[in-house]
């Protein structure tokens, strides 16, 4: 069967609540397209010859007042608008990204990465919404109190809208209702070392206590699921060898934790969701827990799906990440993973850290922090790779827009329907252009995809019908639950 052939499934990340949601969907594209405006101005209106709707590219107008799309025409309008855009003809119209696997690391390690910069990277990219993971800051996001000190140091600093996820390690399971009545889209745990001693892993014991509180929360888990054991009497990596990198970091680790989250989500009935999958057997493993009913969702990165093993030079610590990049073979699998279904969507997980701890001078792979600073170039680096496959944008924004908007309940995100967020960018997706120093907004100039020839250029970018400029952090902080 070619890639052209396949037909991915729509992303369902939670069957279970579509009957809940049918009363508070936005109003669809389709019959329904002109809704009522009044007769009055609306604030902005977009023309475009191709809009992603639906899954398919037409000529649209898209009308927004007051933040929100309220009307989408497939014929000609001629109305009054207190702005009008018009898209080139090279420019199609999507939905703004969202990437729900991002380490901002402010409080605490601003050095490292901070709102100002993190979300100037994402509006670059097309990415109108984000969550930050509850690591790598000071303190970690761990109660309501420290979530509080996280959206302090985020407040007015934004440059898109920010979410927030909590973490669970041992001992702060009392802390978790809190943490979900606060606002937190759910929890993040570790099942081996995260790297920080301030954010353990949790025991197969604690992964089940923490499970069954959460589904008893109706809220979603995290798991970054490597298993500790099959890590321990793994060898250790030795210096500047990437392949001795990789060999530390076997494949079989994921596949066996990955085992043990869908075993911990059977006996709970939590959902449950796999951080950044890096392999054909932890996609094994989710594809047949997916098939037995479980209620499991995963997610790979750009990092895994367009870099490989084989290309990747020893002494180089800007593409260490844990899980590792991994070979040919494991990269294929995860493309018909998503192709399938299995794997649901794609975020950066971007973990950026100063190059000092990089280890860019010695290049030594065991010292280095392991973490990809990708989140400005995953996105179109997965388009490239897509369009060389045959791949449509429609597929790769379910896997980039909607699915993860979906997964975090911002149903209002993600998609440009009748009821939604504005979040709107004017993409040149044929445009390649290559990724330089003076391209880069995160706050170190360190990233694999440097010298990376991409396809796709952010040519505008509005955000709840706000055009985006670098001068505005125009961004809104988030809470589970608020519309």
């Amino acid at each position: 069967m070619t890639v052209q052939d396949r037909t991915p499934p729509s992303v369902d990340l939670d069957a279970n609540r579509r009957d809940d949601l049918e009363a508070t969907e936005p109003v669809a594209v389709g019959e329904r397209e002109d809704l009522e405006t009044d007769g009055q101005p609306v604030d902005l209106a977009i023309h475009a010859s191709r809009v992603q709707l639906d899954g398919a590219e037409r000529p649209a107008t898209v009308l927004v007042r007051d933040g929100r799309i309220v009307a989408v025409h497939t014929g000609p309008w001629s109305g009054p608008a207190r702005q009008v855009a018009t898209l080139a003809a090279d420019e199609v119209l999507v939905p703004g990204l969202v990437d729900t696997h991002v380490h901002v690391n402010e409080p605490g390690r601003t050095e490292w990465e901070g709102f100002d910069t993190a979300t100037a990277a994402a509006a670059a990219a097309g990415i109108t919404t984000l969550i930050d993971m509850p690591l790598n800051s000071l303190p970690p996001t761990l109660d309501a109190a420290a979530l509080e000190r996280k959206r302090d140091a985020a407040r007015d600093r934004c440059r898109v809208d920010v979410g927030f996820w909590g973490g669970a390690v041992p001992g702060n399971t009392d802390d978790l209702p809190d943490l979900f009545a606060a606002g937190v889209f759910g929890v993040k745990c570790f099942l081996q070392d995260s790297g920080v001693p301030e954010f353990p892993p949790v025991s197969p014991a604690d992964l089940r206590r923490t499970a069954r509180i959460v589904a008893a929360l109706d809220g979603l888990l995290l798991v970054h699921a490597e298993d500790p054991a099959v890590l321990g009497s793994a060898p250790a990596p030795r210096g500047r060898s990437y392949p001795a990198f990789v060999d530390s970091r076997p494949a079989g680790a994921e596949a066996a934790a990955v085992a043990e989250v869908v075993r911990a989500s059977r006996e709970t009935g939590c959902r449950v969701h796999v951080v950044h999958l890096s392999s054909a057997a932890g996609a094994r493993v989710v594809r047949s827990a997916k098939a037995d009913g479980v209620r499991i969702t995963a997610e790979t990165c750009p990092h895994y799906l367009v870099l490989a093993a084989e290309d990747i030079p020893d002494g180089a610590p800007q593409y260490k990440c844990c899980p590792p990049v991994r070979g040919r073979a494991d990269q294929e699998a995860l493309w018909d993973a998503l192709l399938d279904g299995t794997v649901d969507i794609v975020v950066s997980d971007h973990s950026p850290s100063t190059p000092e701890l990089k280890q860019l001078d010695a290049g030594d792979l065991g010292l280095a922090w392991g973490g990809i600073a990708g989140l400005q170039f995953g996105a179109a680096a997965v388009r490239t790779a897509a369009q060389d496959r045959g791949i449509d944008l429609a597929t790769v924004l379910r896997w980039t827009a909607r699915g993860p908007a979906d997964l975090a309940g911002l149903r209002h995100k993600g998609r440009i329907e009748v009821g939604t967020d504005a979040d709107l960018v004017a993409l040149a997706d044929r445009e390649r252009w290559t990724v330089t120093t003076g391209d880069i907004r995160h706050r170190h100039p360190v990233t694999p995809y440097l010298g990376r020839t991409l396809s796709g250029v952010v040519r505008r970018c509005w955000l709840r019908g706000t055009e985006l400029t670098r001068d505005r952090p125009a961004g809104r902080l988030l809470r589970a639950g608020d519309r």
